[in-house]
């Protein structure tokens, strides 16, 4: 399918691809939609795709005979077959009734094709209040390494690979919300990933953030992936995020990466500190549930 270009850039105010995550502003975006919608038949990733360093197969892909592409409004649905079944519709779009007609989409694509979830996902640009994103929506931000990397941290941080010992980590990660560090662990022991970058407290794992890779983009330049970053509760405020963070842009600005693209939660540590340390934001990339027996009017 090709899109007719003029009707998506009104609407979209993040560069954001679906199963793809946000780009730079200056990529080839009338490429890239397209590229994601030719890839819809097959499970393969493209090239340029950061998911592909966590699967063998891609597991989102686009329902190309489901998409609805007129002026002001382009509905782009993808489905994905982890936890039984996911349908997002990507909403682009200004219209008032731009999101009920999105999850109305969903809805009936859950259905057909017997997925367990149904969401929406929408975007307002970086002049926008963040509290419209709070709760709901992650901030988009950019990371140019033209200038350098920055100022360099203030608190030793220790460059672990997949070589090292584990024990440490596996117990910091055990400390951490949610599993993102344990399945981190379980990658570094298997020696599918980079390296990861720690902070130490008496001996032991008090922050942590990596895997510390690079991937060539659609254009062919460099750039750092995102990392999981975390550090312990009773160990914040110590000023070890910030090392953290600051290690890791020295880390890709060492091994040639031209930027980095972060997603980091409204109002998180993570986004005051990306904020402080003067990331540009791109804007707002906003995700909610669908539900089944929703009124359309109860989504706007």
């Amino acid at each position: 399918m090709r899109f007719c270009w003029d009707l998506i850039e009104p609407v979209m105010p993040v560069p954001y691809v679906p199963t793809l995550g946000p780009v730079r502003p200056d990529d080839a975006l009338p490429h890239l939609f397209e590229a994601v919608v030719e890839a819809a038949g097959s499970d393969r990733f493209l090239p340029y795709d950061k998911d592909q360093r966590w699967s063998a197969a891609k597991a989102e892909r686009v329902v190309a005979d489901a998409i609805e592409h007129e002026r002001n409004l382009t509905l782009i649905p993808t489905l994905s077959a982890t936890a039984g079944g996911v349908v997002k519709v990507y909403v682009y779009g200004a219209a008032p009734d731009s999101l009920s007609v999105g999850a109305d989409l969903a809805r009936k694509l859950s259905a057909v094709h017997g997925a367990g979830q149904a969401r929406i996902v929408w975007f307002l640009g970086p002049d926008q209040p963040e509290a419209y994103a709070r709760g709901v929506g992650n901030r988009v931000l950019l990371k140019e390494f033209g200038d350098g990397p920055g100022e360099a941290p203030d608190v030793p941080v220790t460059e672990w690979t997949h070589a090292g010992e584990t024990a440490r980590f596996d117990l910091f990660a055990r400390g951490m919300p949610g599993e993102a560090f344990v399945f981190l662990g379980e990658q570094m022991r298997a020696g599918t990933v980079g390296p990861v970058l720690t902070v130490l407290h008496d001996g032991l794992v008090a922050g942590a953030i990596g895997p510390m890779e690079t991937l060539r983009d659609a254009a062919g330049r460099q750039r750092l992936l995102p990392q999981y970053f975390g550090v312990l509760p009773e160990y914040c405020g110590q000023g070890f995020g910030r090392a953290l963070w600051r290690a890791a842009m020295h880390w890709g600005h060492q091994h040639g990466a031209a930027y980095q693209l972060l997603q980091t939660e409204v109002g998180g540590a993570s986004d005051r500190l990306c904020l402080a340390e003067g990331l540009t934001s791109l804007g707002f990339v906003n995700h909610k549930a669908v539900r089944p027996d929703e009124r359309a009017s109860a989504i706007a």
